[in-house]
């Protein structure tokens, strides 16, 4: 089996709109929930999202595609063109773009282009809908958008599965690149459902915060925490085969060394009790890596803000890794970004690589009372330096579906 490494990544995310950008603001703890700005929320309950501020697509794409897309497949195009740009893969003398290709999650695609548009249909008639609907509303879009503009010639594919998307499509990356099916592949995720369907929805269902105040709605194993914030992002990966990248000069970031996913087949919502799911989903992300729980430094939570999934997830941790202890710390950067729902998975993967490099430990944005319930060693308040060998970043969605991943330092 081959090894496969991270050469480079890019980001479009609350709290920036670059990699470099994003992750200095969750160093720093500093939280991108505001007041909504996309729509006016007056008729609704919630009145917070992390929105992404002053985006400006026409950097990185022409103004008649612009014009064209949805915001989700503009995300992902200013994502994946960073962290192409970051790994510089292309202008390699060995690169085949046969052999590249797109994996890309996304949740719920253009749901505010459909929204729109059955409107456009009730009010004035099926000849007044956009012929672009249906091409701009599928998922699959923002893959096949980012594979015609850097002629990504290989395996090309969109895994929607809720909260879970960008985790297994990172994972499905990792493992066309490990049987030989890739040398590179552009992994990541993108959402934007900061509308007024989405957040109606979530928030009928009892999902989302409706705490008043931005700075204390996103609290993750918070004492006080009532639920998670809308979020919108896009984040790209560029995994590369090892040898392909040592080849070429790359510089190496981390190393994708383990993935692993389960189904809770318990609700279509709720967690399966004591993280039953997830505890699968880690020790099969540790089984694939070939390494023990006590070789884990840190671990990115999903942990969304809401009571059940923290309480479960602290469970599932505390089940598969012990007693909180000194070597494993804890953190949720959904503190800060809210939840980018299909995106999640990517923006936090990024995350952990640049934990890796940097080796610390970003803090949880929003928590200042630890909830008890949540008894694992969370690290809130400011960053800490920690030598991290590998990290796990967790990902579990509606519908039962789990996915984790473990990133390596490299010599």
């Amino acid at each position: 089996m081959r090894r496969v490494v991270v050469t480079g990544t890019g980001m479009i995310s609350p709290v920036g709109n670059n990699m470099q950008e994003s992750w200095k603001q969750i160093k720093s703890g500093e939280t991108g929930v505001g007041k909504i700005t996309a729509f006016d929320s007056s008729a609704h309950q919630v009145h917070n999202a992390a929105e992404v501020k002053d985006f400006s697509p026409t950097d990185f794409m022409d103004p008649k595609d612009v014009k064209r897309t949805t915001r989700y497949i503009q995300l992902a195009l200013g994502a994946a063109a960073e962290a192409l740009k970051d790994s510089g893969v292309q202008s390699a003398s060995n690169y085949n773009p046969e052999a590249s290709g797109c994996s890309f999650g996304v949740g719920m695609g253009g749901l505010n282009f459909i929204r729109s548009s059955s409107l456009i249909l009730d009010q004035k008639g099926p000849k007044r809908v956009s012929p672009f609907l249906i091409p701009f509303s599928i998922a699959n879009m923002a893959a096949g958008m980012i594979a015609n503009s850097y002629q990504l010639k290989g395996p090309n594919i969109c895994t929607t599965t809720a909260c879970t998307s960008s985790t297994h499509a990172i994972g499905e990356a990792f493992l066309y690149i490990k049987t030989g099916m890739a040398d590179v592949m552009v992994a990541g995720g993108s959402e934007n459902t900061i509308e007024p369907l989405s957040v109606a929805g979530f928030d009928n269902m009892k999902a989302l915060s409706r705490n008043p105040n931005p700075q204390q709605a996103s609290r993750p194993f918070d004492t006080d925490r009532d639920g998670f914030v809308m979020g919108e992002g896009a984040a790209a990966l560029i995994l590369e085969e090892y040898h392909f990248a040592k080849a070429r000069g790359a510089n190496i970031l981390a190393e994708v060394v383990g993935y692993g996913m389960s189904a809770d087949a318990h609700h279509i919502t709720a967690p399966a009790p004591e993280g039953e799911g997830a505890q699968r989903s880690m020790r099969a992300a540790l089984q694939s890596a070939q390494i023990q729980p006590s070789q884990i430094n840190y671990i990115n939570a999903h942990g969304t803000s809401t009571p059940l999934n923290d309480a479960f997830e602290s469970l599932a941790i505390q089940k598969v890794f012990g007693p909180k202890s000194d070597h494993l710390g804890v953190s949720s950067t959904k503190g800060a970004t809210g939840h980018c729902l299909g995106a999640a998975g990517a923006v936090e993967a990024a995350f952990v690589v640049h934990s890796i490099v940097d080796q610390v430990i970003p803090p949880t944005a929003g928590l200042k009372n630890l909830d008890p319930n949540c008894d694992i060693n969370c690290i809130y308040g400011s960053a800490k330096e920690s030598k991290i060998a590998y990290a796990l970043s967790n990902s579990f969605g509606f519908g039962g579906t789990n996915g984790s991943l473990v990133f390596a330092r490299t010599a």
